[in-house]
């Protein structure tokens, strides 16, 4: 998978034991393969705009080129044999995503589109597949996302302590987990735009030489102008309740482009947008999760983690309350959602629910995701239709899961230090896969 930062091919390769809230994860290697420049501004040109279906046909079957060759490429950086992965989980390159139903041909419908086919992976490496993990949640009312929670519990949870994990991709969203708690008490959304904006703005300034703000000092050099965060703040999007959320149809193009239009300079433009994702992040918590629960710390992952002018911002923002990397909590800040789609694809071959109807707003716990199979007879090691999904059932319970995902910033993970996932290599960034 990539994320809505589009900037290529993350992959982890991970052993799985266990089940539900019991597993036991260990990261054995990851990589990430960067999307060729004119793949990202392909992709660019069909999410959430005026495109032709041969364009969005044909990325469809390239990202499926693309994926594969990344497992390929991480397998064998990290000398593990490819046959030894049972199952890939990939939630794919999302273009379209629309969590809240909207009047169309007589009807409301909602409605998320990711790409990156599915069965051109699992014939290119002979692995069966699970893909498209959004689709069964939103079609049981649910808005689709947040999907991560489901990890976050797994890992996060906490007896005395009241959690909240932040992850910063393009789109940022939280989980809140309170203290002692079970899975009816999770406050889970996405807050509005991570690294999206700043992102757009650094790429449309440069004219692409830049594509986000390394080390966030664009944004250090600037100064935040309060008129217009305050204006951006009003945004009915960060007043609405949970479960909600937010994608590149509320900050993509238009969005920056009406922010460029303020002529402020780059500094103050970046440092603006940098601060409109801090405290859009630290308003959700004091709105939406505060009330409810006792928060003691804050964790936080994903590419905006690496922004040291973010996370100063958030600190600050969130006063008292320590906002840490994901790292300090055992969770390397790089590999959480990867980790997610793999541990969802693991739950799936299992025949087991993975949303948590409490974040996603779904009528009930579904399984996520379509099969493709593949195995000796093209069927993976088991076969069966059920609620016209193909499903594949291992008997061992290590059963492999091997996810590619997203993330912004280059980063060296750090070793974990919790027992619930352990790590053994590393790679520039993390994300999702069992073996």
């Amino acid at each position: 998978m990539s994320g809505t930062s589009l900037d290529g091919i993350d992959v982890a390769i991970i052993d799985i034991t266990g089940s539900g809230y019991k597993a036991k994860i260990n990261v054995l290697t990851n990589h990430s393969v960067p999307y060729p420049r004119k793949v990202r501004e392909a992709l660019l040109s069909i999410s959430n705009a005026n495109t032709h279906t041969s364009e969005i046909s044909r990325l469809n079957f390239l990202l499926g080129e693309l994926y594969a060759e990344a497992v390929e490429e991480t397998a064998e950086r990290g000398g593990i044999p490819l046959p030894t992965i049972r199952l890939i989980g990939c939630h794919g390159q999302t273009i379209y995503h629309e969590g809240q139903a909207s009047a169309y041909l007589g009807k409301k419908v909602s409605s998320t589109l990711q790409i990156g086919e599915s069965s051109v992976i699992s014939e290119r490496t002979g692995i069966s597949v699970i893909s498209n993990f959004r689709e069964r949640d939103m079609a049981a009312g649910g808005k689709g996302a947040p999907l991560a929670p489901y990890l976050d519990y797994l890992l996060l949870r906490s007896r005395g302590r009241g959690r909240v994990a932040v992850n910063i991709g393009g789109i940022a969203n939280l989980t809140a987990i309170p203290a002692n708690s079970n899975t009816d008490k999770i406050i889970a959304f996405d807050t509005g735009p991570g690294n999206m904006v700043i992102d757009q703005l650094m790429s449309r300034i440069t004219l692409g030489r830049q594509t986000f703000d390394r080390d966030g000092a664009t944004a250090a050099a600037g100064q935040i102008d309060p008129k217009l965060l305050n204006k951006l703040l009003r945004d009915k999007y960060f007043r609405a309740k949970p479960p909600k959320t937010a994608g590149r149809e509320q900050y993509g193009a238009e969005f920056v482009s009406k922010l460029l239009d303020t002529e402020l300079s780059t500094e103050d433009l970046i440092a603006t947008a940098t601060a409109l994702t801090a405290e859009s992040i630290a308003l959700g918590v004091r709105n939406f999760v505060m009330p409810e629960m006792r928060v003691d710390e804050i964790f936080v992952s994903g590419g905006g983690a690496h922004n040291p002018t973010l996370m100063g911002m958030l600190q600050k923002a969130m006063n008292s309350i320590p906002v840490l990397e994901s790292t300090e909590a055992g969770l390397d800040v790089d590999a959480k959602e990867a980790i997610a789609f793999a541990v969802m694809a693991y739950e799936t071959a299992h025949d087991r629910p993975s949303n948590v109807p409490k974040a996603t707003g779904a009528r009930r716990s579904v399984v996520l995701g379509k099969v493709t199979p593949n195995g000796p007879n093209g069927n993976g090691s088991s076969g069966r239709d059920r609620n016209g999904t193909s499903e594949t059932a291992h008997s061992d319970s290590r059963a492999p899961v091997l996810a590619a995902s997203r993330n912004g910033a280059s980063h060296k993970a750090r070793p974990t230090v919790k027992n619930t996932l352990k790590r053994q290599a590393s790679g520039s960034k993390a994300k999702a896969a069992a073996r």
